[in-house]
């Protein structure tokens, strides 16, 4: 099974990512993680350092894929995940999406795209180009990370887009939505009236949790030492499990830009003046 993971940048994608890959493992599945952000953070909770990304290997060997190794690209962490980053050119330059795509072609050269039970791909940002939906390519599902907030919200439904677009060509699904840092879910629930998308879990404001990479742990490891951090990673095994029941999952169709404007600020305005501001500039 391949997971592609999706959000709004600051969400807490890599997070979630992290905790889910380990839950996924807590299972008796073997799990790769491929970080496909330039900034090659995505594993560091999980390996305890930003390890040398696929762009630096490549970049080591001259792009002689024949003279790379699997442990030249491939480091364990916790729980016996392993970790992949895929890197990325400079800021400003190049494309992240067509590294995506190399690391991909390089697992499989190696012979270690497929021996993994799950690969997750945990994605940079919102969907704004081809590039940026890559992993779409080669995922059997897409998660999205939203919070109850409208930025979060919109990209969400950014991204929604892409999963119908790639799904006309690929056999993938939407897997559902996960809230992550939220005390409410109304907006989240507004939503999915209007675009129905399973909920898998709903992933409250936890301080361990929002500490966990300054620590530069997962929660569950933190949670060896602190206890009633267990309660939390339930949340995480949770999805865990509803995952590996294989979904249907749902293709759906994304609101136009203007239906989801009017649809989120008539849950949030607190004043008919507001509102007739909105319908204004939409007009």
């Amino acid at each position: 099974m391949k997971l592609a993971v999706y959000g709004k940048g600051g969400v807490g994608k890599s997070t979630v990512s992290c905790n889910l890959s380990i839950a996924l493992a807590k299972r008796g599945k073997r799990v790769l993680q491929i970080g496909c952000d330039p900034k090659h953070d995505s594993t560091f909770t999980l390996a305890g350092f930003l390890i040398p990304t696929i762009v630096d290997t490549l970049q080591e060997k001259n792009y002689h894929y024949e003279d790379i190794w699997v442990e030249d690209v491939i480091y364990e962490g916790y729980s016996g995940v392993d970790c992949v980053e895929s890197g990325g050119p400079p800021a400003g330059a190049g494309c992240g999406g067509y590294v995506v795509g190399e690391t991909v072609k390089l697992l499989k050269e190696i012979n270690a795209f497929y021996e993994y039970d799950v690969i997750l791909f945990d994605v940079l940002g919102d969907v704004v180009c081809g590039g940026f939906a890559a992993p779409l390519n080669y995922s059997d599902y897409c998660l999205i990370i939203t919070d109850n907030g409208f930025e979060a919200l919109y990209a969400a439904n950014r991204i929604v887009a892409s999963v119908r677009e790639k799904a006309r060509t690929h056999p993938l699904k939407l897997a559902g939505l996960i809230g992550n840092r939220t005390r409410k879910r109304n907006l989240i629930d507004k939503y999915i009236e209007s675009c129905p998308i399973p909920v898998l879990e709903i992933i409250p404001i936890v301080d361990g949790i929002q500490m966990s990479r300054i620590q530069g742990q997962t929660v569950f490891e933190i949670a060896e030492k602190e206890k009633p951090l267990n309660l939390v990673c339930d949340f995480y095994l949770n999805i865990a499990d509803q995952l590996l029941t294989q979904p249907e999952g749902v293709v759906p169709t994304e609101l136009p830009d203007q239906e989801l404007f009017r649809l989120l600020s008539n849950t949030t305005s607190k004043s008919t003046e507001t509102k007739s501001n909105l319908d204004f500039m939409l007009v």
